[in-house]
């Protein structure tokens, strides 16, 4: 059974899909950008301020499915620019502290609403 997110606490969707979808003891983010969660705007003038919401959001959906950021498996980070890379490594580094995920980062042409970072992850869910 696929068991969708819904919190509050993390932006809701843009389109049709879920914040994350879970699937026996697995977690299946969506990509979380940096909006503000109350109000779907965006939220920060650099890559370290996008990357701090967009991880705080992450957590947000991580969360609200009983977990933290020692239970994710593997992330995919998106950046807008390849030079924000050392920026967006350190506020990354200070969500996995004790956890260090594989992982890829790209860069891409161009993200939602213009944003300068996107993370999802893969997470499991232990009983």
């Amino acid at each position: 059974m696929l068991i969708p997110t819904n919190t509050p606490d993390a932006p809701a969707a843009i389109g049709p899909y879920s914040q994350a979808i879970r699937f026996q003891n697995f977690l299946f983010t969506s990509g979380q950008i940096p909006l503000d969660p109350a109000t779907g705007e965006v939220k920060g003038d650099d890559v370290a301020a996008q990357a701090d919401l967009a991880l705080r959001n992450l957590e947000a959906v991580l969360k609200a499915n009983g977990i933290g950021f020692d239970n994710v498996i593997k992330t995919t980070c998106f950046l807008a620019d390849m030079a924000d890379f050392a920026a967006f490594n350190q506020v990354y580094g200070k969500y996995f502290v004790n956890n260090k995920p594989a992982r890829s980062c790209v860069a891409v042409r161009e993200l939602p609403k213009g944003v300068l970072c996107e993370v999802e992850a893969i997470a499991a869910i232990e009983k």
